[in-house]
């Protein structure tokens, strides 16, 4: 198992807040003296769905180098956006596409949402602890809500500072978890 935490950025629209926030992340953990990596699931191959999941399973050898990062660490830290009140799709069939029932099972997460809105994605952080429930996985009780995140992160850096202090706050629970 690698001593890196794996971020995960869980969207895969382009351009998308959610990798500058798993990018900062990063560097928080960095400054914390721990190794990370960032899964960028805009990375994903277009049709990855009929190549990688149900009858295919295991056999597409692009979304197979997704599974072998998922495997090889057991920390995450996912960074969501909020999609109509929930987590993006793609993130759902991401880990649809996982190895089951066991890719998750005894790993630990983290959860940090974004949103513009006020709430900072709370809700989809709440749908999926579930998911990550259902599957075995532990998630960090503390969740970082990060709302209005157009006008509270600017130039790679938050303007908010309790922003900041949740971020850093959080890395540290999950280094010690």
């Amino acid at each position: 198992m690698k001593q890196s935490i794996l971020i995960v950025s869980g969207t895969n629209r382009p351009g998308a807040m959610t990798r500058k926030i798993a990018a900062y992340y990063q560097q928080v953990l960095a400054s914390l003296g721990q190794e990370s990596e960032v899964l960028d699931l805009a990375n994903l191959e277009s049709g990855f769905l009929d190549k990688a999941l149900y009858h295919n399973s295991g056999k597409d050898e692009d979304f197979n180098t997704f599974v072998k990062l998922i495997a090889e660490h057991d920390k995450f830290v996912f960074v969501l956006p909020e999609y109509n009140g929930s987590y993006p799709g793609i993130l759902k069939t991401f880990i649809d596409g996982l190895p089951y029932p066991n890719a998750l099972t005894n790993k630990k997460a983290a959860l940090v949402g974004i949103s513009a809105n006020m709430q900072g994605a709370g809700i989809a952080l709440s749908h999926l602890n579930d998911v990550f429930s259902y599957l075995g996985m532990h998630t960090i009780a503390m969740r970082v809500k990060l709302g209005q995140i157009k006008t509270h992160f600017l130039n790679g850096r938050f303007t908010n500072d309790l922003y900041t202090e949740l971020i850093e706050m959080q890395a540290r629970q999950l280094i010690a978890f």
